[in-house]
């Protein structure tokens, strides 16, 4: 082959290698092209919309929690503004690391630590906020300021933390919040609680939860390609919880504190008209302000290892045999059941003995009250009278009877986190003890000792229906319910003798004998 065939045949090659070239360079710019009309066209609104869900964002809002004040109008419970750090996951690759960092320029405790790590595995929604710490004072916030370009994953925001201006004196009464565990988290409305880290955990902060948070807001803002807030576009104003008054007088609460002093015990005062509660006190009580932006392990293990058991409310969970205070309701239930009437008498020699039973049921009175009517038992609140009593009414009539006024259950129409009472029958020991009533029982069930066993609130409610003469009102904390009486009236075969033992109740503070 000569050379000029070599050449043509060279230059046929090039021919069709520029060819080939030139073909797929129209390919891929045909590609290009129709990719991009397919972009800036036809999908140009799907696109738009993805971009636009990219630069903006909702950031919840977290609403004011509702007031709480007593009927005065004194504020129990308030919100006060706080400084606080918080940290977006989302925009910090190491949190411990970033922890680690921020710990050397502010103070941060193995509590606010846990807080973080709990909070991040109970986030509902990406980017929010998770926080650090609470109550930045004016040195935490400058040293902040000066390192803040270190840390855009940071912000500091003003937060409402809950504050009790009256602290111990109404720690079991209003309560206080927590933080909200897996259990909660589960059964609360995740839009609402968006922005909230916080749930009422005791008192009244628990039980009017729904009332007092009210409902998260969402800002629509502006990221940068980081992720990181560029300006609000639309502020979602959160609506507030609703503010709460209570039948509750603060100053006779913190009188009954100052009464019982270092005293363990309970004592609870109805509005013997509304049934609302005037005061709830149980001692030894404690600070809910501890428990404000969360309490330390060490004060929370100060609480639950006080053997005084500060933290247990006397008032609503406290059972405790109710003793004499029961006497005038049996007086009642024995006068409608004629087992007994005003005349009949006992002569007292200090005991009680049933029948072909060697044991005495003994008096407080030693020597015993001699001659004893109705009226004179309850003045002197003779106990060997109340033998007589319960044995000739039997412990079924008795336990109907007493139900009447609330023994044995829970009361009050808005008062959670009480335990019910027991009120003693056959039926009831058959269930819990698989055992037979014996008559011994029945004597001292007389004078509420043995399985009776009453909260200060439910004996309270039954006091409350013998000074209404019969009329049966459940307690409740919130002012708005004072014309919400479902009330309900024990009729007696006599309506005269709610007046006769009321006045033999007098007699026990005004007879020379009265005890």
């Amino acid at each position: 082959m000569g050379e000029s065939e070599n050449r043509q045949l060279n230059r046929q090659v090039f021919n069709k290698r520029a060819y080939i070239i030139v073909v797929a360079i129209t390919i891929v710019t045909l590609a290009l092209v129709l990719r991009l009309v397919w972009l800036q066209v036809w999908s140009h609104d799907r696109f738009v919309t993805v971009s636009e869900k990219n630069r903006i964002q909702l950031i919840p809002v977290a609403p004011r929690r509702g007031l709480v004040r007593d009927r005065n109008g004194l504020i129990l419970a308030q919100n006060k503004p706080r400084m606080k750090l918080e940290l977006i996951p989302e925009e910090t690759l190491d949190v411990d690391q970033l922890l680690d960092s921020i710990g050397v320029r502010i103070s941060l405790s193995t509590n606010d630590r846990e807080r973080v790590k709990t909070s991040l595995q109970l986030r509902r929604r990406p980017r929010t906020p998770i926080p650090i710490k609470d109550d930045l004072d004016q040195k935490d916030l400058a040293r902040l300021a000066v390192d803040s370009f270190l840390f855009p994953e940071l912000r500091v925001n003003a937060t409402m933390e809950r504050v009790y201006p009256f602290g111990k004196f109404t720690g079991h009464l209003v309560g206080y919040l927590g933080g909200i565990n897996e259990k909660e988290l589960s059964k609360l409305d995740k839009i609402r609680y968006s922005a909230t880290n916080v749930i009422g955990k005791r008192g009244i902060e628990k039980g009017y939860e729904s009332l007092l948070h009210g409902y998260a807001g969402m800002d629509k803002v502006e990221t940068n390609a980081r992720g990181q807030i560029m300006r609000v576009i639309d502020p979602g104003n959160p609506s507030g919880g609703n503010d709460l008054k209570l039948h509750v007088d603060l100053g006779l609460q913190i009188k009954i504190h100052e009464i019982l002093g270092n005293r363990r015990g309970s004592i609870v005062a109805l509005d013997s008209k509304t049934g609302g509660i005037l005061a709830m006190v149980s001692i030894p009580s404690f600070d809910p302000n501890l428990f404000g932006g969360g309490i330390s392990s060490i004060n929370y293990k100060k609480l639950i290892s006080d053997p005084d058991l500060p933290l247990f409310n006397r008032a609503l969970v406290g059972r405790y045999p109710p003793g004499s205070t029961i006497k005038p309701m049996m007086a009642l239930v024995g006068l409608n059941e004629n087992a007994i009437d005003w005349n009949w008498y006992i002569n007292d020699p200090g005991f009680f003995k049933l029948p072909n039973f060697s044991r005495k049921f003994r008096d407080w009175k030693r020597g015993g009250h001699g001659r004893v009517d109705l009226n004179t038992a309850i003045i002197q609140s003779c106990d060997t009278f109340f033998y007589h009593l319960a044995v000739r009414l039997g412990i079924e009539r008795i336990s109907e009877g007493m139900a009447a006024f609330g023994f044995g259950k829970s009361v009050g129409l808005d008062v959670r986190e009480q335990v019910e009472g027991v009120l003693p029958s056959i039926a009831w020991k058959k269930n819990e003890y698989n055992e037979p009533w014996y008559p011994g029982e029945t004597v001292i069930s007389g004078i509420g000792q043995g399985y009776w066993l009453t909260t200060p609130l439910q004996l309270a409610a039954a006091t409350n229906t013998l000074a209404n003469r019969g009329a049966w009102i459940e307690p409740r904390f919130s002012f708005d319910l004072r014309n919400k009486f479902l009330s309900k009236k024990i009729d007696l075969a006599s309506e005269e003798d709610w007046e006769l033992v009321v006045q033999a109740m007098q007699g026990v503070f005004h007879n020379t004998k009265g005890t």
